[in-house]
Order: C-alpha cells, then sequence, then structure tokens
C-alpha cells in the first residue's frame, strides 16, 4: 500500500519502490489501494512512486507480475494520472459484490473459526440484515460479514456476562439477540 512505498523526501520514495520490486522479483506485487497513491498534490511523493513504478513494471516486465487494486472510479483516476499506467495495466478485472448467500457463509466461517454458532433464529436475522444493506459504493463485501461478527460477539459478551456459570453451549452461541437489527 502507499505506506509501503511512499517515504517523505525527495529520491527516497524511488529507493523504497525498487527496494519493494526487487523483493518481489520473480513473484507478484499487489499493490492495495493503489489509487493513494495518486492523492496530494503534485509535490506529493506518490506521484514519485507511480512514476517509478512505470519504468519498473517494463523494466521488469518478464520477472514480476504486479497488480494494483481498489474501489473502480478511484482506480480509474489512478490510472489516468501518468500516461504510462494504461499500457502497463491492459487488463481490468471487476469483482461483483458478495451475495447474500456468500456473505452468510463467510460470516458462518469467521463464527465457526471463532467457535460461534448462529441458531437458527439468529441464522434468519442474519440473512434479513444482510439483505437490507445498500449495495452502494460503500458496501463493505466481506468486511461487512466481519464487522457483524464483531458485533455479534460483543453483544452476545454483552448478554452473557450477567450469567453465573455459563455453559459452553451459553458461551458459543449466537441468539437472534445479538445479531443487530
Amino acid at each position: 500500500d502507499r505506506a509501503g512505498l511512499v517515504v517523505g523526501y525527495f529520491g527516497q520514495t524511488a529507493t523504497r519502490v525498487t527496494e519493494v520490486f526487487v523483493r518481489a522479483n520473480h513473484g507478484v506485487l499487489l499493490v492495495d489501494e493503489a489509487y493513494a497513491l495518486a492523492r496530494g498534490g503534485s509535490k506529493d511523493f506518490g506521484r514519485e512512486a507511480i512514476d517509478t513504478m512505470v519504468k519498473l513494471i517494463e523494466d521488469r516486465r518478464d520477472t514480476i507480475v504486479v497488480i494494483v487494486a481498489g474501489y473502480t472510479d478511484e482506480m480509474a483516476e489512478f490510472i489516468a494520472t501518468n500516461p504510462g499506467l494504461e499500457s502497463r495495466f491492459p487488463k481490468t478485472i471487476h469483482f461483483p459484490d458478495y451475495s447474500t448467500e456468500e456473505l452468510i457463509a463467510i460470516f458462518g466461517l469467521r463464527a465457526a473459526a471463532g467457535e460461534y454458532e448462529p441458531d437458527d433464529e439468529a441464522n434468519a436475522k442474519i440473512r434479513d440484515w444482510f439483505d437490507a444493506q445498500p449495495r452502494d459504493k460503500g458496501f463493505g463485501n466481506g468486511r461487512l460479514a466481519r464487522n457483524l461478527l464483531e458485533e455479534s460477539m460483543g453483544r452476545q459478551a454483552m448478554r452473557i456476562v450477567t450469567i453465573e456459570d455459563p455453559t459452553d453451549d451459553q458461551l458459543t452461541t449466537l441468539t437472534a439477540e445479538d445479531i443487530p437489527d
């Protein structure tokens, strides 16, 4: 991400980007939220990182795969910041948002990893909750499922804290009461 590529002094960012490319040589370099490199004014060191990346992507095209990732609109702006970026990234892959079924599966997998199990009423409420979420620009995808689980676990903890000597089942079961409205 930006923090791994940009340094606060002129010239150091190019060196940092080169170091990152060297470490990723004969592999894959994924720059998450790459659009953050293009934010800031003309004197921002993110532009230096972009310019250095353009050259290194070309120079090392046979030894490294570079993937830049981020939100659709912001990535279009990123690609437009340097005339060389579009030809270096000729392929765009759009990942559609997760469906309710997929979000439920993510929730269930993460819950099981934490040894939590929603009961039937909780599962119905989880489905309704995901169905009610607007699928707009701020839609969180998998993060949405993680956040719902974390909030549900917190609510479950608050619910069972008053139970003296709770059973294992009480400690691991998420009920409809634990799922936010």
